[in-house]
Order: C-alpha cells, then sequence, then structure tokens
C-alpha cells in the first residue's frame, strides 16, 4: 500500500510563506551587496577629498598667517603715516603762529600807510592822516586776528 500524502491548505500557505521569504531575503541581499559597493565609493569619496583638502587647507592657514603678517606691517606703517602727518601739523602750527603777528602787524601798516596817504591828499592835515593811519592799521591787524582765529579753529 502506499503512503497517502495529505496536503492541506495551510501546508500550501506555510510553503507559500516560505517561497515569499525567500524571494524576500534574496531581495535583501541583493540590497545589501549594491548599498555595500554604494557606501564602499563614498568612503573612497571622502578619503580621496580628505587626502586633496587637507593640504589645501594647510596651505591657506599658511597663506592667511602671511597676510596677517603684512597687515601688521601695514598697521605699522599706518601708524608711522598718522604719527609724521601729527609731527607735520604741529610744526605747521608753530610755524603758523610764529609768523602770525609779524604778518598782522604788515598788515597793519599796508593798511596804515594806504589809508594815511589817502587822508592826507585828501585834507593835507598831517596830524590827521597819522591818526587816521594808525585807526586804519589797528583795525586791519584786528581783522586779520580774527580771520586767522576762524581758520585755526575751522582746523580739525
Amino acid at each position: 500500500m502506499s503512503p497517502v500524502i495529505a496536503f492541506t491548505w495551510n501546508d500550501l500557505a506555510d510553503l507559500a510563506l516560505a517561497v515569499f521569504l525567500f524571494a524576500v531575503g534574496l531581495s535583501l541581499a541583493y540590497a545589501f551587496v549594491r548599498l555595500g559597493g554604494t557606501l564602499g565609493r563614498v568612503s573612497a569619496f571622502i578619503k580621496g577629498t580628505q587626502d586633496e583638502l587637507l593640504p589645501i587647507l594647510n596651505k591657506s592657514g599658511g597663506t592667511v598667517d602671511r597676510v596677517n603678517a603684512q597687515l601688521d606691517k601695514l598697521d605699522e606703517v599706518t601708524d608711522s603715516a598718522v604719527d609724521a602727518a601729527a609731527s607735520v601739523d604741529t610744526a605747521v602750527r608753530a610755524v603758523s603762529f610764529a609768523i602770525q603777528r609779524p604778518v598782522q602787524k604788515v598788515a597793519g601798516l599796508a593798511a596804515g600807510i594806504a589809508h594815511g596817504a589817502a587822508a592826507f591828499r585828501v585834507e593835507h592835515d598831517w596830524r590827521g592822516a597819522v591818526d587816521r593811519g594808525k585807526e586804519a592799521a589797528a583795525r586791519r591787524e584786528s581783522e586779520l586776528g580774527d580771520e586767522l582765529r576762524r581758520a585755526d579753529e575751522a582746523r580739525p
């Protein structure tokens, strides 16, 4: 007598599930192999980038250091230029102050002579011409002194 093989619907479901799980396993294995290859290429790309980028970063760091050193030198030069400009300004102010009073006197003298001569020609009075000349000289000295003070105050 031959044995009877009993095949039920549960056996069929188990067989279908086994085939499905085997197919899923094969698909996952294929996906993991592909993912492993992709990760290997990404890793090689990162290593190559690292090998090329680190020397560039080191060189840029050196360049930045050299630029900073040059900027420090330029800062010293500009400080020297500012000091020189301040020294020149001090010297100009000193010379200006030293010649200010003589210039006022010469301008007053010229104005006094001009006004005195004009007054003498018109009035033929020597004493009146001298007085008018002195007044004009004092007025011109005062005006010039005011102009020089305003110019000095306007200077930064």
